[in-house]
């Protein structure tokens, strides 16, 4: 029997026209790209689980945070703009949905206006969450960080243990204060800006007002805040070394300073790839107006880029729940 392989069946069998699972080669490499991605955000993930189990005891309560509203402000609604967000971005991945299955039917018109409803979808989101970290960043109540780098927040026990904010109850007293710079050789460390109001102005005003006490970054069995006597809260701010008002990577007026570092680093992870979704749909939308892809006969280019946004949606799930629900 002779074992000759002819040229034909040689050709036949490495002409490179397979596709692997009945895909094409960019579809496939959109599902490479997604898998790593997703990798990838597990592992943030996965970080910031161990990081908030590890500080379980002090880890700031998320409806305590995230209660502002547009427009509303003073109103206390946890969560609510948080989960409007989750709604805009989920309903954007049902109309790119609709985008693809009107590609799969060569409807030039629907496509169009399906994409149109998802980028604005995606663009809202972005700037929602561009609003959200205005807010997160300038704070709302101020604290006092102490020696042992603990925050600790002030409370009013005559309006029924409510936090109360450094504006509502520090009298500024009207003085110059020169920045930290290391330039001008007057401190060791540098500051950003100057707080509202100094460490010593924020002091004077709650030994003077018998009403006020503190409370920790600690967290009790019940999951609250645990609120300190008047003693004990006069023992607390005299150990007090920086006025810290809004949060950034160093420290944060919510309790430990790494909720602030996952926060930046996660939700901006995100951000960032919703925002480069807007733009490619944004170009792929131009080509659908412009007729590219109906006269190559197939929207592919729609259905990769539509795998690439239920990702980013999918992902977000999970940030939304890890982050602020659980």
């Amino acid at each position: 029997m002779s074992s000759t392989i002819s040229s034909a069946e040689i050709q036949d069998d490495w002409d490179g026209g397979g596709k692997p699972l009945k895909a094409s080669y960019g579809k496939l490499m959109m599902w490479f790209f997604i898998v790593s991605d997703a990798l990838t955000f597990s592992g943030f993930l996965v970080a910031y689980g161990f990081s908030r189990f590890k500080n379980i005891d002090s880890w700031p309560i998320a409806d305590e945070v995230f209660t502002h509203f547009p427009f509303l402000h003073g109103v206390d609604a946890p969560m609510y703009y948080v989960a409007l967000m989750t709604f805009i971005l989920i309903f954007s991945s049902v109309t790119m949905v609709l985008a693809v299955d009107a590609g799969h039917n060569n409807n030039k018109n629907k496509v169009a206006f399906y994409m149109l409803l998802t980028i604005v979808g995606g663009a809202v989101f972005v700037g929602s969450q561009a609003w959200e970290w205005a807010n997160f960043i300038r704070g709302e109540y101020g604290a006092i960080e102490t020696k042992g780098g603990q925050i600790i927040q002030f409370v009013d026990t005559s309006n029924d243990n409510k936090r109360i904010a450094l504006k509502d109850f520090v009298v500024s007293v009207p003085k110059e204060r020169e920045r930290h710079q290391g330039s001008n050789g007057l401190w060791y460390r540098d500051e950003a800006s100057l707080p509202i109001f100094t460490l010593e102005e924020v002091s004077n005003s709650f030994l003077a007002n018998p009403a006020l006490v503190v409370r920790s970054e600690k967290i009790d069995e019940k999951g609250k805040k645990i609120i300190l006597s008047r003693e004990e809260s006069i023992e607390k701010v005299s150990q007090g070394v920086y006025v810290v008002e809004g949060a950034n990577l160093i420290r944060n007026e919510y309790g430990n300073r790494l909720f602030a570092d996952f926060f930046f680093f996660i939700t901006g992870f995100h951000g960032f790839h919703v925002f480069s979704g807007v733009i490619i749909n944004l170009i792929i939308f131009i080509n659908v107006l412009l007729g590219t892809y109906e006269k190559r006969g197939h929207y592919e280019m729609v259905e990769k880029v539509g795998l690439y946004w239920h990702f980013v949606d999918l992902v977000w799930v999970f940030v939304f729940t890890f982050f602020y629900l659980v």
